[in-house]
């Protein structure tokens, strides 16, 4: 099986595997707890998040750890918007977010009576600093647009954004779950204010997640129940996912650089095979400006639901540029703001590479890619 949908979920690695099972086979106790097995737990908690902490280049204090990476979208958006919002309740954010934040925008205006600013991205998926310079008003508190895109693989302008918005005084939250382990990433010199990631997209177990909060940052708490994360976050922690998102954390970060250049040549190898063989074939986004292991196509006249299926029964797991729901398929938002036309959004297929991604894995997809185009162009007999 050739396995091209890391954006998605990337495979746990071994590292993190490791660090888990002493809390998994053995005696783990509440982090919370004042005996010696919730001490142990506490101690591998606060060991993960200055690791953690290291990796981001900011204060441990300045970390807090969530389920997973809609929840620490959730609260950068939701906590910030609501902490601030006696200063002002108009938020403004970008048409290809991910519905993580584009969900929770839509639940502050429709329930809680925030203004929302949809920005547009250009054919290429990017927003324009200039349309937020325009778009931002006194009552603006906050901000929020993703580092990059999880369909696409567009990489945003984040830092000149951000310096736009502490120039009128706004905050800054970016969605930076597809890009940690992949870029270098700097909360402090970006200039954010509060800064998403999650375990299960650098080898991490799935089920964690993490929020940057800048230190004097207000974040109202968007659950109720304990005083774990410094008040911020109640629940008890996941010791066991803590302790192996960070050992993930530092294992993507410390292989960034090499794999981003080997990754980037076996996308564009795959691009190269599939566009020599279906000229038709539409490469979405800005290849200069996209992540490295990132492929978006689209396949004008072809049934998307049928490529992925055909994809699956050829042993090639990818994922399309559209969203499911419930017995019908939609075409994907992010690639109807770019402009792309809505059947043509429709037959996309989204290949993201990883750790595990062979030479072999892409002469084996494209090859892959070129049987299942031809059953479905075929004059039938």
């Amino acid at each position: 099986m050739v396995y091209l949908d890391y954006n998605a979920t990337a495979p746990l690695v071994p590292a993190a595997r490791a660090a888990m099972l002493p809390f998994l086979d053995g005696t783990c106790g509440n982090p919370s707890s004042i005996h010696a097995v919730g001490r142990r737990a506490r101690a591998a908690v606060d060991d993960a998040r200055d690791r953690i902490a290291g990796l981001l280049g900011v204060r441990s204090q300045e970390i807090l750890f969530t389920g997973g990476g809609t929840e620490s979208c959730n609260l950068g958006v939701i906590g910030l918007a609501r902490a601030h919002a006696p200063r002002g309740r108009h938020l403004i954010t970008s048409v290809i977010e991910h519905h993580a934040v584009l969900h929770a925008f839509e639940s502050l205006r429709h329930f809680e009576g925030f203004e929302v600013t949809l920005l547009p991205v250009d054919r290429s998926g990017i927003v324009n600093p200039e349309a937020l310079a325009r778009a931002i008003r006194p009552e603006t508190t906050l901000v929020s647009v993703m580092h990059a895109n999880n369909e696409t693989g567009m990489i945003q302008p984040v830092t000149e954004l951000a310096a736009i918005c502490r120039e009128h005084g706004v905050l800054f939250h970016t969605d930076a779950v597809q890009t940690f382990g992949k870029l270098p990433i700097r909360p402090h010199e970006m200039g954010v204010a509060a800064l998403s990631i999650a375990s299960h997209k650098v080898g991490g177990p799935q089920g964690v997640g993490a929020l940057y909060v800048g230190t004097g940052v207000a974040i109202s708490r968007t659950s109720h129940g304990g005083a774990q994360e410094n008040t911020r976050r109640p629940g008890t922690e996941n010791v066991a996912g803590i302790a192996g998102f960070a050992a993930a954390a530092e294992f993507a970060v410390g292989h960034a650089a090499e794999d981003g250049r080997r990754l980037a040549a076996l996308r564009d190898a795959l691009w190269h095979s599939i566009g020599g063989s279906c000229p038709e074939a539409q490469r979405n986004g800005d290849p200069a400006r996209s992540l490295a292991n990132t492929l978006n196509v689209s396949f004008p006249g072809a049934d998307g639901e049928a490529l992925l299926i055909g994809l699956d029964l050829e042993g090639v797991c990818v994922s399309s540029g559209s969203a499911c729901m419930v017995g019908s398929v939609q075409p994907s938002h992010v690639l109807l703001a770019m402009g792309v036309p809505s059947r043509t959004a429709l037959a996309t297929v989204r290949f993201s590479l990883g750790l595990s991604t062979t030479d072999g894995d892409i002469a084996r997809a494209a090859r892959a890619m070129l049987r299942v185009l031809e059953r479905q162009f075929s004059p039938v007999s």
